[in-house]
């Protein structure tokens, strides 16, 4: 049965938006609307006819509405085999008609949830008839259409009006899977709700994350595979996905990831100076704190201008036209910022494939969460790396004291350090990063990159020597040896943040004190895999 003529329409929403329109389109093809409660009231405001759904069934609407649908002759009228003998008697001996068309937005749960609700409120929006009728209309897609989101009623409407007042199976097939995908998202977050929220698991036995689809990508991280892009149906904090997007082309699988690992650092700036972030392949390539923000790109961007060339810039203040003159200078994929002022969106005009996104407030560094990542045969779940450190949480651990600039230059590398790819060593200086070593197999060896990145970026400059001549340096975890430290020292770091914990770091410490350097531990570590 490809055509089916819709002679019946149950609709009951608690999102309005498009209902009249479609009622009035229903009810100029001559469909007997048949509705509940607050949807009915809305129709008749419209002036268009509509039945009670307990005219339908003979029962009232009872115990504050928790029982109006669920009823043989609801569920009859949408389960029924239009062509199966026996279905057709059987409707038949009990007066039940069939139903064509329904129409169903379940109650706001996720909404009720993200608004603070009193626990009583949360559950009496927990939908159970709106449910049952989206699954029983989609199991007999046969022969009933089922329609779940505001956004299809204008692709219902012009079924209807091609198709004489009927709906075609493929279409019919269409509404079908998302149904199903919509009941599976409301009941996943009913269930994350009841598990972590109201019964405070923090791993429960069952786990599911209900998705929806923003988009389809160009390809994921190379040109053979396919990606899209989702955000959580049930809300959470803005980030990259929910950034407003001025001008260039779309972002691609790449840029998305790298765009998130920019905005993530920056945001742990978002109450501090004027800062830039600039991101590389998702490492960090250069950081700087100034007191205007084309100080701090002009300071971050010297510590790799090579590796800064088509990479991602975020800043934590809107952007200015003269700063977006500066990043103008060179290629670059995507800038994140906060806000931007009509000098600097005019300047970014003429970059037309420059990616601008106006992100809004900045991410919470501290936000509980929890990450996901994919591995053969299941997945892989832990709490977001929310550790902050502060000076009072330093323990030190050599003879000399680290002076207040070190101090500060210390809790500046560690911050770059926490989103660095292990093994990670940070050098910093006055505010910004003076060399980045990353997702090395040891730790010296970043140690050693880190230094002769400084090294390379001080040549390119004209410095009389590196940054690292007096800077801190951080590692994301304990050094094993002493040989990394000493690679620190050869850089002309003076003072060490490190978490401590190794069973040589009586040696490390030695090693330290006999160079001279401060060292402080952190008691926490920052691997980033």
């Amino acid at each position: 049965m490809d055509q089916v003529k819709v002679r019946r329409a149950l609709l009951s929403v608690s999102d309005k938006t498009g209902l009249v329109e479609l009622g009035r389109v229903l009810a100029a093809q001559g469909v007997d609307l048949v509705s509940t409660g607050g949807t009915a009231k809305a129709l008749r405001d419209a002036g268009l006819d509509v039945r009670d759904i307990s005219d339908l069934t003979g029962f009232p609407e009872m115990m504050d509405g928790r029982v109006k649908t669920l009823h043989p002759k609801v569920h009859g009228g949408l389960l029924a085999v239009r062509d199966n003998p026996e279905h057709v008697t059987a409707m038949e001996e009990h007066g039940i008609g069939t139903i064509d068309l329904v129409v169903v937005n379940l109650y706001p749960f996720a909404q009720t949830v993200a608004k603070g609700a009193e626990r009583d409120e949360i559950i009496e929006n927990i939908d159970i008839g709106g449910p049952s009728m989206v699954r029983s209309a989609a199991k007999n897609h046969a022969h009933v259409a089922i329609v779940t989101d505001p956004s299809d009623y204008a692709e219902l409407i012009g079924e209807l009006e091609g198709n004489g007042g009927a709906t075609s199976l493929a279409f019919r097939k269409r509404l079908a899977a998302k149904a199903y995908a919509a009941t599976s998202a409301y009941d996943s977050a009913i269930a994350g709700w009841f598990a972590h929220v109201d019964q405070g698991e923090r791993f429960p036995d069952r786990v599911a994350v209900p998705m929806v689809k923003q988009s389809e990508l160009r390809y994921g991280e190379n040109p053979h595979q396919i990606a899209a892009l989702y955000t959580q149906a049930d809300g959470g904090v803005n980030g990259i996905a929910q950034a407003r997007q001025l001008q260039g082309k779309e972002l691609s699988y790449n840029n998305y990831n790298d765009a998130d690992a920019a905005l993530e650092l920056v945001s742990e700036f978002r109450d501090g100076p004027p800062t830039v972030v600039i991101v590389k392949h998702a490492n960090p390539c250069g950081v700087a704190s100034a007191n205007t923000l084309i100080d701090a790109y002009q300071a971050a961007f010297a510590c790799d201008t090579v590796s800064a060339f088509g990479g991602i810039i975020a800043v934590n203040r809107p952007l200015d036209g003269p700063t977006a003159e500066a990043i103008s200078g060179i290629f670059t994929e995507v800038v994140v910022a906060p806000d931007a002022d009509e000098a600097a969106r005019a300047v970014f005009a003429r970059k037309k494939n420059l990616r601008l996104l106006l992100t809004g407030d900045l991410p919470d560094p501290a936000r509980r969460g929890r990450v996901m990542k994919s591995i053969a045969g299941g997945f892989l779940i832990q709490s977001r790396d929310n550790g902050m450190i502060t000076s009072d949480d330093l323990k030190v651990v050599t003879e000399r004291v680290p002076s207040e600039q070190e101090l500060a230059d210390c809790l500046f590398a560690w911050t770059v350090a926490k989103h660095v790819k292990s093994n990670a060593i940070v050098y910093a200086k006055g505010g910004a990063t003076a060399g980045i070593g990353a997702g090395q197999m040891n730790r010296l060896e970043s140690a050693r990159i880190a230094a002769w990145k400084a090294k390379d970026a001080a040549e390119k400059a004209g410095w009389a020597e590196p940054r690292t001549h007096g800077s801190a340096v951080a590692s994301d975890a304990f050094f094993p040896f002493a040989d990394g430290l000493m690679a620190a020292v050869e850089a002309g770091a003076t003072a060490v943040i490190q978490p401590g914990g190794s069973i040589r770091d009586d040696e490390v410490i030695a090693a330290a004190n006999k160079a001279g350097l401060a060292m402080v531990f952190t008691g926490m570590r920052h691997f980033r895999h």
